[in-house]
């Protein structure tokens, strides 16, 4: 047994390995991450495809956690605990469905952070294609927090009181998805895959791309997963949006199970259910001490991740 510096979580070193002689549908590509970078988006879109089979479940975290039992302490982090698939069956079940799809796969941040997952995939899915997609690592961090903020987890109103306690949180095993700062150093976390897979099976492409030119974006992949490049999905609806409910009960409602929420359901299509969710939503700003020391930290990294995948980053060092 042994224990990972990043994710703060017991590892198993014989995970659940994939038997050759065992007839089963696995991946041919995953969306490695990172987390509060279009991820979700990207899953929901790629599954609109014909040719492509995603997961039902996104972030099944397998290549993560294969073999362990998983025991996270931060709030609601029992969630995470129950969801993830931890064996190979399992995980196989996950695409028991698929049909003549061409490209099957999974959408899972975690990969691209867990220090063990790309030694994982390696094993078991050499030849698989592997997608990334990341943001400024510091409107990421915050992105991440405003998440866990909406979803009544983060005990912290304020994003500087967070970031003081990650590093206990850390050691007191809260999940992954607590760890703000640490996520966002990409450069070394890429260079675990660049190491282990050619680089014609990474394709890395920014959040700016998705927000500003999705449907390049989205050819793309689709030209890179041998898939009909011309099948555009249904962009109009963007989920998992992070911000700090205006209204706590407005957002229990339309969010969460519950009576009212299912009565109403029939009677407000998914868009527009989603509309007013978003318009509940506010969005603090950034101090800019906390911005102007988040980028001093991640400035190094980025230089590093800019000449690793050969994009114009710049605009991540800005502090305004």
């Amino acid at each position: 047994m042994k224990e990972s510096t990043e994710t703060g979580q017991t590892e198993n070193t014989d995970p659940c390995m994939i038997n050759e002689k065992v007839v089963m549908n696995l991946p041919n590509f995953l969306i490695i991450g990172a987390a509060k970078s279009g991820t979700t988006a990207l899953h929901n879109y790629l599954q609109q495809h014909p040719q492509v089979y995603m997961t039902p479940e996104k972030e099944t975290n397998f290549f993560a956690f294969a073999g362990e039992n998983l025991h996270f302490q931060g709030p609601g982090d029992t969630a995470i605990n129950t969801f993830s698939i931890t064996d190979l069956e399992n995980y196989a079940a996950q695409f028991a469905e698929v049909t003549d799809e061409i490209a099957l796969g999974e959408a899972c941040p975690l990969y691209l952070y867990h220090p063990q997952a790309p030694d994982r995939i390696k094993a078991n899915i050499p030849d698989a294609k592997l997608i990334v997609i990341l943001r400024s690592p510091v409107e990421r961090a915050h992105a991440n927090f405003l998440h866990l903020v909406r979803d009544g987890r983060e005990p912290h109103p304020d994003f500087a009181n967070a970031l003081q306690d990650e590093t206990q949180r850390i050691r007191d095993n809260w999940e992954w998805f607590w760890h703000y700062r640490q996520q966002g150093f990409y450069a070394t976390q890429l260079q675990r895959y660049y190491d282990r897979f050619p680089s014609n099976q990474i394709k890395i492409y920014l959040y700016e791309d998705l927000v500003h030119s999705s449907e390049n974006l989205l050819r793309d992949i689709f030209q890179y997963l041998e898939v009909d490049p011309s099948h555009m999905p249904d962009m109009t609806i963007r989920p998992n949006k992070s911000g700090v409910p205006k209204n706590r009960l407005m957002h229990r409602i339309l969010t969460q199970p519950n009576p009212l929420k299912a009565m109403l359901k029939p009677l407000f299509p998914e868009r527009l259910r989603q509309k007013i969710q978003h318009q509940n939503l506010g969005k603090p700003q950034i101090s800019p001490e906390v911005r102007q020391s988040l980028a001093a930290l991640y400035r190094d990294e980025i230089l590093h991740c800019q000449d690793l995948i050969q994009r114009d980053l710049t605009a991540w060092l800005a502090t305004a």
